[in-house]
This record gives C-alpha cells, sequence and structure tokens, in this order.
C-alpha cells in the first residue's frame, strides 16, 4: 500500500485579514471542498478524509478557525458565530470555483450563515457533519462543559490523552490517537500542555450554544442557500438526535440525511472510512 501525500501548508486570509493556516490535498484546477473543523479542534481533524477526497478529484482545503491551532486569535476575544461565518465568506471568495463547505458542528453553523445570510457565499452544496438548526441540550452542555474543563493544561501527553479517552469512552484503542497523536491538538505553555486554541474562546462560546432565536435562523439560512444538503449524523450522537435531523431534513427542502453507524459528534474521527464513504455519493451527484 502506498503512503498518502502529504498536505501542503498554506495561509489564507479571513474576515478583516486574520492569518488562516490550512492544510491542502489535490490541485488547483480540481473543484474545491473546504472542511470546516468544529470547536476547540484543528484542521488535523480531517487528515483522514483530506487525502481521500484528494484522490477522488478534489481539492480539499482544511483551515484551523480563527482562535484554533496556528491560525490567527481575535485581537479583542471575540468569538461570536458571525465572525466564524464572515471567516467562510473570506475563504469561499479567495477559492473561488464555488467550493463545497463540509462543517462539522461549529464549522457547520459558520457554513449555514456563510450560505443562507447575506452576503452569501458563492458555494455549490453543504454537508453538515453532526450539526444542525439546534442541538440536543444535554449533549450541547456536555461539549462546552469539556472545552471549559482543565484551562490549566496537562503535565503530559499521556495525561491529556486520558483525558480525550473519558470523554469519548466509545471509540476503540485502534480509534484513539493515543498521547503521540495529541500533539496536534496541543500546545506547550512553561511546564504544561494546554489545548491549542485560544483560552478566551469557550467563555465566548458560553451560553451561545442555543439562544433563543437561533433555530429559526439556521432554518431560514439553510433555505436561503438554496444549494444541495446532506446533513451526516453521527448514529450514536448524543447532540443531533434522530428526531432533530429528521426535523431539519423536512423543514429544508433541499436537504437530505444520511447516518453513519456507530460515530458520535465526531463523525470523521471516529469512523473516517465510513464517513467518506457516506459523503462520496453525494460530492458526486453535484461535482
Amino acid at each position: 500500500m502506498t503512503a498518502e501525500p502529504p498536505p501542503w501548508s498554506g495561509t489564507f486570509a479571513g474576515h478583516g485579514g486574520i492569518p488562516l493556516v490550512a492544510d491542502v490535498w489535490g490541485e488547483a484546477p480540481s473543484p474545491p471542498v473546504l472542511l470546516l473543523h468544529g470547536g476547540g479542534q484543528t484542521r488535523h481533524a480531517w487528515h483522514g478524509a483530506g487525502p481521500r477526497l484528494a484522490a477522488l478529484g478534489w481539492r480539499a482545503v482544511a483551515p484551523d478557525l480563527r482562535g484554533h491551532g496556528a491560525s490567527g486569535w481575535s485581537a479583542d476575544g471575540d468569538y461570536g458565530l458571525g465572525l466564524f461565518a464572515d471567516d467562510v465568506r473570506a475563504l469561499v471568495a479567495e477559492l473561488g470555483d464555488r467550493p463545497v463547505l463540509v462543517g462539522a458542528s461549529l464549522g457547520g453553523l459558520s457554513s449555514l450563515l456563510a450560505a443562507g445570510e447575506a452576503p452569501r457565499a458563492a458555494v455549490r452544496a453543504l454537508v453538515l457533519v453532526d450539526v444542525a438548526h439546534r442541538p440536543d441540550p444535554q449533549g450541547a452542555r456536555r461539549v462546552a462543559e469539556f472545552m471549559r474543563h482543565r484551562p490549566e493544561g496537562f503535565a503530559d501527553l499521556d495525561e491529556a490523552a486520558e483525558a480525550v479517552s473519558a470523554y469519548l469512552p466509545h471509540r476503540t484503542r485502534r480509534d484513539d490517537p493515543g498521547a503521540e497523536g495529541m500533539r496536534k491538538n496541543l500546545r506547550r505553555q512553561g511546564d504544561r500542555w494546554v489545548w491549542h486554541w485560544d483560552p478566551r474562546m469557550p467563555d465566548s462560546f458560553a451560553g451561545r450554544m442555543d439562544p433563543p432565536g437561533m433555530a429559526e435562523r439556521l432554518l431560514d439560512a439553510a433555505r436561503r442557500a438554496d444549494v444541495p444538503i446532506l446533513l451526516v449524523r453521527g448514529g450514536n450522537s448524543d447532540v443531533v438526535g434522530a428526531d432533530i435531523a429528521e426535523e431539519f431534513c423536512d423543514s429544508v427542502p433541499r436537504a437530505r440525511r444520511v447516518d453513519v453507524a456507530d460515530a458520535g459528534h465526531m463523525v470523521a474521527g471516529d469512523r473516517n472510512e465510513h464517513f467518506v464513504d457516506a459523503i462520496v455519493p453525494f460530492l458526486e451527484g453535484i461535482a
């Protein structure tokens, strides 16, 4: 079996010129797919999906969102959803050629607003990865609590890996990145390892998981985007229940849904091969 070619890294300009570092697989003439990770993740969340999409003829671009990974931080500590949507608009404009947006959680919400609210980003389709117009309150609370947990960081990589394993108990040992795999999501701060995001960001998210009126706003954006939408739900997700996914698809004429068995909220991380298999027919249909 031949090794997958490594990505090349570049820097794009987000809203206000904020630098957004991205990994890219594939060549420029290929149609672009913009891979947008969830809150608290980094571009490395797509390092399984990116090479496979490139092999299928796409140019996969996976940026670190603002405040995450190697990208810039908001100077004033503001991480409102509208800012992330503006970053998506800037990325779409820079890429051109009407990319497909594949957004997980925060990346999916940002994609919905960017594509469906003025000024609407010129995209050809949306893939929403375990995110819809509203979350299950208990699941959303669990995500928020994990992000706010351990702001002091960890003594070593093993301690961090144990914390992630406790948060994602459904992952098998084969799927667990282990201590060394944690390096991509952590950075050194003195003698500690801390999460690779702006520590002000979890506080900025507090109370914004499902504010009044947001569900209606997101449904309206999904309808106004007027592009094919695929909702990829983790079969074991505690954030997007089957009832929520069904409600979304019933409310948005151009939306349809597929479930990935044995995956939780982090679908691509839990079952990457099955995730890519689930979206390939959709991508082929709009290529």
